[in-house]
């Protein structure tokens, strides 16, 4: 007899039913019949998957060249402070939690892009890692994150000022020390068949430099997306094989040794990342906009957006990195792409949430055609 567990729901037998007549139809063609994106259908697959109804995961794999983030995925934990901010005392605040993490909060961000997404971590079996999955699942595929029993699941506490700026941040990225290549080389038949891999500096510097041969030898583009400053000596020291970096100001002080106080500085920095090898580069500058430089597009400035009411910087630049990789693999102008990246931050600025909830593709272009007006 059929247990619970196993038993399928109406669009799980609509889905199973249609593989069943058709072996090789796609994951749009699911979606169309059941008007639902691909990312949702991605992970209806893989509840068939777990339940015993589908056997492996060939048809996944094949189906479809997944951008695969790998990287941090953790516990965001906000603290709004309802009053200017005073040391050495208790100090009153209202509190959210979400999910987050900034390649998590990438793959999500193209997950509700229309791209299909499988997302490389290291967790903890702990109810964070739990809160992490279920607040994700519907954008990526979890299937292939590593669960470690003796770590705890990342977390990042922000306090932010009443005005949404930060004022100090915590982050426990131990779990990550566990994203070892060794972890990775038994995902390679996975990394092999992607059309992008995404990977924080979240990751040993061992598992970049990994990431970068590995790019290399499979001709997989590879974007690196850095976490912070101190984190730039993750870098690996060959970039010739890196398609993009996407950094902010203090980023590119930290890995040149400079001081970035004027327009020809900035531009020195992002023509410093073109003469390290790099093939594509974006450096962010706060409210002073972007400046992008490529190989084939020379060097180039997008002003920011003005956001008049900031709810809360958290999540900004994932945002911008998001929309920049998405409107890449789209075939987008370095133009086209800088604009995509500072509206989709400019959006997610005006948020409370890490990543906005009414990203799609369509609400994108929207964004894009208001801004270019």
């Amino acid at each position: 007899m059929e247990n619970e567990q196993s038993r399928m729901n109406e669009k799980e037998e609509i889905i199973y039913n249609s593989i069943r007549k058709n072996p090789y139809i796609s994951q749009q063609e699911l979606a169309d019949i059941l008007d639902l994106s691909r990312p949702t259908v991605a992970n209806l697959i893989s509840g068939l998957i777990k339940k015993g109804r589908i056997l492996g995961k060939a048809y996944i794999l094949n189906e479809a060249r997944q951008i695969i983030c790998i990287g941090g995925a953790n516990v965001d934990r906000k603290f709004y402070m309802k009053e200017q901010a005073q040391l050495g005392t208790s100090n009153p605040v209202r509190s959210t939690q979400s999910a987050g993490g900034v390649a998590r909060n990438v793959a999500e961000n193209l997950g509700r892009l229309g791209k299909e997404v499988i997302l490389l971590t290291a967790c903890g079996t702990d109810a964070d890692w739990d809160a992490i999955e279920k607040a994700s699942n519907t954008y990526m595929n979890l299937d292939y994150v590593t669960a470690f029993p003796s770590i705890s699941t990342g977390s990042y506490t922000a306090v932010l000022e009443q005005d949404g700026n930060l004022l100090v941040a915590l982050a426990d990225m131990e779990a990550y020390e566990h994203l070892t290549p060794d972890v990775l080389s038994k995902q390679e038949a996975l990394l092999s068949r992607s059309s992008a891999i995404v990977a924080d500096l979240n990751c040993p510097k061992e598992t970049l430099e990994y990431l970068t041969h590995f790019a290399e030898v499979s001709q997989i583009p590879l974007v690196l997306v850095p976490v912070s400053s101190p984190k730039m000596v993750r870098l690996p020291e060959a970039l010739e094989k890196v398609s993009w970096i996407i950094c902010n100001r203090d980023e590119s002080e930290t890995k040149f040794g400079m001081t970035i106080e004027t327009e020809a500085d900035w531009r020195k920095a992002v023509q410093n990342w073109l003469d390290a090898g790099v093939q594509n580069v974006i450096v962010t500058n706060g409210k002073l906009g972007a400046m992008a430089g490529s190989r084939a597009e020379g060097i180039i400035h997008e002003p920011a957006i003005v956001v008049a009411d900031i709810q809360d910087v958290t999540g900004a630049g994932d945002a911008f990195c998001s929309a920049v990789i998405y409107a890449w693999l789209e075939g987008r102008s370095l133009r086209e792409v800088l604009q995509a990246g500072s509206v989709n931050a400019a959006r997610t600025l005006e948020s409370e949430y890490t990543v906005r909830q009414n990203l799609s593709t369509s609400q994108l272009q929207k964004d894009l055609e208001e801004l270019i007006k």
